[in-house]
């Protein structure tokens, strides 16, 4: 088992309450299959719609401080790079407005997928 894979194992079973909820809750069922925790180059993505090429991000207190951000910045360059569109949320977001999360998400992949079907 590779490097990349083994942590998004690791991340899979240490996920943080707000990550867990936005899955069992909503994304686990999601009429589109989604996928945690799933490797992309060097990156492990929280959850990730390949129909959609849409990757969900939940950020904690700690992606918020300066020089995270700019590796936030840099990670979703290299993703847009590779055709994924980047969504991020922070935890408190899922945690007070859990609803208009899932709605932000169901209403992205659709448009996503209506982009990507009109794409030559």
């Amino acid at each position: 088992m590779d490097k990349m894979t083994k942590s998004a194992q690791n991340l899979r079973k240490k996920a943080t309450p707000q990550e867990n909820k936005l899955w069992y809750e909503f994304l686990k069922d999601y009429d589109v299959p989604i996928h945690r925790q799933k490797v992309k180059g060097n990156y492990v993505l929280d959850f990730y719609c390949s129909k959609a090429k849409l990757a969900i991000e939940l950020d904690g207190s700690g992606h918020y401080f300066k020089g995270k951000s700019i590796k936030d910045e840099e990670r979703t360059q290299a993703l847009e790079d590779y055709g994924i569109e980047v969504i991020r949320f922070g935890n408190n977001d899922v945690t007070d407005n859990f609803y208009g999360v899932c709605t932000a998400i169901d209403e992205k992949i659709k448009e996503r997928i209506d982009e990507l079907k009109s794409e030559p």
